[in-house]
């Protein structure tokens, strides 16, 4: 406007000298036109001073309201974050910044004292000044970066806050969408999320889980326009938020603040879709997600159905929505010294669902009502319903190779599960005070579980000459029906001693399973010489068992000075329980009935187990550094009654649980972390005294009365950076542990039958390590997201063969390299590659050590035509390399394709997808080690097609509240 102005009044000025010259004679005329010309490079070097402008101000210290002198004052380009130019504040804290082009810029205040400084400037062509700046000192802060609330982002102290509309995202994104297009957050194609380098665990809505702790369920059903602000920080532990003090366990977690007018209506969507198919069955996917609020009042709920598998629902979602298999039929004993009943893992168990092998369709509805009143009161109650059928036919291909033996099998496995579950979790928590320094919490889970399984299994095994060991067919079929009921109360006292805490909770559990089952084999066995063992097999078994558990812990914390604290912690257990097997066969075959009890393979236990345990813990916290360390002891006694042999088991022992935590926090986002865990680990009753089971007889697993208790240490230590400026990450962990006197196996191999009877014993050398380096940044001038990460394990393992002392060395190695570039209704591109290399060799083989590269390459991509198409793809290519045992390489590609086109604002979609285009979705797991390899093939769904529409809707509200 300035340079405009000046070129209007030269020509003013032109026009009159021109004008005044011809009236006068020709000698004044040459000294008006000097006049003239000295007046216009005058004029023409305001023009150029008028470019530029000063940006000054002052810098304060909050605390002792003295000026901050010789800080740095930068002013950053906002595009690539370039140095313009910089200058120093006075003594008396004062700073001026000349020649300063005008526009957009960061301003950027650093000194070592205090916190730096960062805020979204505009320099104007007039002079400039951000007035008077208060800084804090460090001292005062547990981080170091503040930003002012006006802009799209800023950090205060451990939380990054990003304003979710500064962010253009679709009319109808979920906030999956829009994470990824905040600075230092990445979204993978599998929906995992990444803050800063770290997983995210949990993701809250305004700081309330949302059907329980998956961050999928948030991320992908609420809708970005409702969100008013995204939060990153890392959780602390519930107890460490209460008391104060620091655990060292943390969690990294966004919390989603919605907007308020949000919060007073609803929106949510219908997804419906369909494909007739030639070959196989019909496919279809139906979704419907509902969201209402009304102040502090929410409630959501959602309905999944359909027979993709890998569509709709993942299997890891399947398990967040109450359709996990507790697996607590049975009797064992946790790493803390607490024993339980379970049915032993076989194959009268529910078989391992995977919704990516086989034929999968599931059903899913789940509400969650949650409401706060007058701040103290919370309710949140969340009932699940799920169903689940699968089907799958496995092949299993495997060799085991021991000296100059060589053992081939080969298996066919035909598996169908039904499985259903109503889960209900129900907490309730209450301030008793309106200061909040006691509370209580109730929590109440009453679930229920029915599943019926069966499996068809057909296998044999032959030497390395071709001639048969062994061969089996076994068909089993069972069903069980259980019930599992907890009540958990928790009463929390601050005292007015800041740290001064006191938690009593006590849980109240009962696990009820009635299960049955049926069982109809025959087995051959070669016993040399030409002589073959026959064994039919039919019979029936019944597994019941009733667990009741009472468990009480009370926690005092008690501040030891300004730095240290100390936590004191006592629990109690008492569980009782009883476990009835029965096996049942025909004392007339062919009769149908089963009257004959199989004494052997009946147990009936009794249990009782008393556990006391006690530990203590001191932490400290000065400015940048945190560290605590404790240890803790559990005292158990327990009886166990054999009813069918009429042995009683008596046990008496002690875990000790050293630990201790490190944590140096040097700048903002930059941290090094360092933790120690030492365990006791007991063994199992099934390992002490296995429960008998003929479920396979070729593959026979016995107790060792004689086992010690084994100890583990775990250290782990990682240094993660992040810098805001530069949009850069690293993140780099170690993780060790290795156990004395480690409970691992012990194998007989018959040379002859190649059955194989396997025993748990105690051995030492067993060695854990992995590693990983990833760093990643954004090229700001090309807009592209750049990762690079190289991961690293090594396992030793030592087992036993026919006696023979075996050591198994594993090592594996991988570099990933990722890219991803996006454009808003332009464009969204991502390419990761997967390169893999493993070594195995184990001692007691004649084997040369194992080799082998495994590569993947995964391409996503989306672009926009006319901003209402949408056409996306995902190809991925996978290399398997041949080897010695396996002649031949296994890659295969898989293409999907999807085309979407929206309608009246993106509110309706219109869509249809192929999956599988080249038909190479096989099932394909390898497995090599240096005693032999596994080949497993699954059934897979192959090429499908959908089509489908989608409403998203939501209710008429006013502007959004920012």
């Amino acid at each position: 406007m300035v340079k405009k102005t000046a070129v209007a009044v030269l020509k003013i000025l032109y026009i009159f000298n021109y004008k005044f010259s011809l009236a006068h004679n020709t000698k004044k005329h040459s000294m008006r036109k000097l006049t003239f010309l000295l007046f216009s490079l005058f004029l023409f070097g305001t023009i150029s001073m008028a470019q530029t402008t000063i940006v000054k101000g002052k810098l304060m210290d909050t605390t002792n309201k003295k000026p901050i002198a010789n800080a740095v004052v930068a002013l950053l380009t906002p595009k690539d974050s370039i140095f313009h130019k910089f200058t120093r504040s006075g003594a008396d804290g004062s700073f001026s910044i000349k020649n300063v082009t005008p526009g957009k810029y960061i301003l950027m205040i650093t000194q070592p004292v205090f916190a730096d400084y960062v805020d979204d400037i505009t320099a104007t062509e007039a002079e400039t000044n951000v007035g008077t700046i208060s800084a804090t000192p460090k001292s005062k802060l547990l981080q170091e970066v503040i930003v002012r609330a006006g802009g799209s982002m800023r950090i205060k102290g451990d939380t990054v806050s990003y304003t979710a509309d500064s962010f253009k995202v679709s009319a109808n994104a979920n906030v999956e969408e829009l994470l990824k297009k905040l600075p230092g957050i990445q979204v993978d194609r599998n929906g995992q999320i990444k803050a800063m380098g770290e997983v995210v665990e949990k993701v809250l809505v305004d700081g309330e889980e949302f059907f329980g702790d998956d961050p999928g369920m948030a991320v992908k059903n609420l809708r970005a326009d409702a969100v008013k602000e995204v939060q990153v920080f890392d959780k602390k532990s519930d107890q460490a938020e209460f008391t104060g003090i620091d655990d060292g366990v943390k969690k990294k977690t966004i919390n989603l603040k919605m907007k308020e007018n949000k919060k007073k209506g609803y929106f949510g969507k219908i997804e419906l879709a369909g494909g007739l198919q030639n070959d196989i069955d019909d496919r279809y996917n139906n979704n419907i997600l509902l969201n209402s609020f009304r102040g502090k009042r929410k409630l959501a709920g959602y309905l999944l159905q359909g027979n993709t598998g890998q569509d709709g629902i993942s299997f890891q979602d399947q398990q967040k929505f109450g359709t996990e298999d507790e697996n607590m039929a049975g009797m064992g004993m946790d790493e803390d010294g607490n024993v339980s009943f379970n049915f032993t893992r076989g194959s009268d168990e529910d078989p391992y669902v995977d919704p990516q092998n086989g034929f999968f369709e599931n059903f899913n509805v789940g509400l969650q009502y949650t409401n706060k009143w007058n701040e103290r009161q919370n309710l949140n109650f969340s009932p699940k319903f799920n169903r689940q059928q699968y089907s799958n036919i496995q092949n299993n291909i495997s060799q085991l190779q021991f000296g100059d033996s060589t053992y081939n099998n080969t298996a066919v496995q035909n598996t169908f599960s039904y499985k259903r579950s109503f889960k209900n979790n129900l907490v309730y928590d209450v301030k008793l005070d309106s200061l909040g320094n006691n509370s209580l919490k109730i929590t109440t889970k009453a679930n229920f579980y029915n599943n019926r399984s069966t499996v068809d299994r057909m296998s044999e095994n032959r030497s390395k000459a071709g001639l048969l060991n062994n061969s089996s067919n076994q068909l089993t079929d069972a069903s069980s029906d259980r019930f599992a009921f907890t009540n958990s109360v928790l009463y929390r006292h601050k005292f007015k001693k800041d740290r001064r805490t006191l938690s009593l909770n006590v849980d109240l559990n009962l696990m009820d399973t009635k299960a049955n089952s049926s069982l109809l084999a025959n087995n051959l066995l070669n016993l040399g010489g030409g002589v073959t063992f026959a064994q039919l097999v039919d019979q029936q078994k019944e597994n019941n068992s009733i667990t009741k558990k009472i468990n009480s812990k009370a926690i005092y914390t008690e501040p030891l000075g300004k730095k240290y604290s100390l936590e004191l912690n006592y629990e109690f257990a008492f569980t009782k329980g009883e476990s009835i097997n029965n096996t049942m066969s025909q004392s007339v075959p062919g009769s149908g009935k089963y009257d004959l009890l199989v004494d052997s393979l009946t147990n009936n236990f009794d249990q009782e187990v008393f556990t006391h345990k006690t530990g203590f813990r001191i932490s400290y916290k000065h400015k940048k550094i945190k560290y605590g360390f404790g240890t803790g002891a559990g005292f158990t006694q327990f009886d166990l009654q054999d009813l069918t042999n009429r042995v009683d088991y008596k046990r008496e022992f002690v875990n000790i649980f050293p630990s201790a935590t490190f944590n140096y926090t040097y700048k903002a986002n930059h941290a090094i972390n360092f933790t120690y865990n030492g365990r006791t680990i007991q063994p199992s009753i099934t390992q002490l005294q296995q429960l008998r089971n003929n479920n396979n007889t070729i593959s026979e697993v016995i107790g060792n009365p004689f086992l010690k208790q084994s100890f583990r240490h775990t250290f782990n230590a990682n240094h993660s950076t992040y810098d805001f400026a530069k949009d850069k990450w690293t993140f780099k962990t170690v993780n060790v542990d290795f156990t004395n006197n480690a409970i691992t196996n012990s194998v007989i191999i018959d040379p002859t039958s190649g059955r194989t009877v396997s025993q748990p014993i105690n051995t030492n050398g067993n060695v854990n390590l992995t590693s990983w380096l990833g760093i990643g940044k954004k090229l700001r001038k090309l807009a592209l997201n750049t990762s690079v990460s190289l991961g690293t394990n090594y396992s030793r393992s030592i087992t036993f063969v026919n006696n023979v002392k075996n050591v198994n060395n594993n090592f594996g190695t991988m570099l990933s390299i990722g890219l991803q570039k996006t454009k808003d209704k332009k464009y969204d591109l991502a390419l990761r590659n997967d390169l893999a290399y493993n070594i195995n060799k184990a001692t007691v083989s004649t084997r040369d050590k194992i080799t082998f590269i495994t590569n993947s390459i995964i391409f996503d991509g989306g672009v926009y035509y006319k901003k209402v198409w949408h056409l996306t793809t995902d190809i991925t290519y996978n290399y398997r390399q041949q080897t010695v045992d396996f002649n031949q390489n296994v890659n295969n590609t898989n293409w999907n394709a999807r085309l979407d086109r929206s309608f009246k604002k993106d509110e309706f979609t219109v869509f249809a997808s192929m999956r599988d285009i080249l038909r190479q979705n096989i099932g394909v797991d390898r497995s090599l080690n240096a005693n032999g390899f596994s080949e497993i093939r699954n059934q897979r769904l192959q090429q499908y097609w959908l089509v489908g529409v989608r409403w998203d809707f939501k209710n008429k509200t006013k502007k959004a509240t920012k």
